[in-house]
C-alpha cells in the first residue's frame, strides 16, 4: 500500500523505505471509538475478536511542547489507569519522550522535540 499515490496523503519525505513519515491530512481527525462499538460496527452479526494481549503494531503519539509536558501527560495518564511502560528519558533520535498503556492496551507515545514548532492550531509543523 503507498499511503502517498493510493490515498493522496501529502508529506515532504521523498525516501522510498523511510524509518518514519509524516503525513499532513487536510481535515483528518484522530477518532476514539469504543472497541465493542467498533467491532460491531465492522461486523454486527460476526464481529472480530477483541484482544488486548501483546503488541499490535500501531501507537499512538502526543506531541509535547516542553520536557515537562510529556512528564505531566504520562504522570495524567498513569492517574487515569495507564500504565506507565517506558518512563520518560532522552532518545535516540534527539528528544524527549516515554510510552504508556492505555485501559485498551494500546501504547502511547508522549514526545516532545527541541527543535519541534507549532501553528495556530497548536499542530506540531513538519516540513522538508
Amino acid at each position: 500500500m503507498n499511503y502517498r499515490a493510493d490515498y493522496g496523503f501529502k508529506t515532504f519525505e521523498t525516501a522510498e523505505s523511510p524509518n518514519i513519515v509524516f503525513f499532513n491530512n487536510n481535515g483528518t481527525k484522530l477518532e476514539l471509538y469504543p472497541l465493542q462499538a467498533l467491532a460491531s460496527d465492522i461486523n454486527e452479526m460476526e464481529p472480530p475478536a477483541l484482544s488486548s494481549q501483546g503488541f499490535c503494531g500501531i501507537t499512538f503519539a502526543m506531541n509535547a511542547k516542553t520536557k515537562i509536558e510529556v512528564g505531566q501527560l504520562l504522570a495524567l495518564a498513569e492517574v487515569h489507569g495507564a500504565k506507565i511502560v517506558k518512563p520518560a528519558q532522552e532518545v535516540f533520535w534527539g528528544g524527549y519522550s516515554g510510552y504508556f498503556t492505555d485501559l485498551d492496551g494500546y501504547y502511547w507515545e508522549v514526545a516532545y522535540a527541541e527543535s519541534w514548532q507549532f501553528d495556530e492550531q497548536e499542530m506540531l509543523v513538519i516540513e522538508p
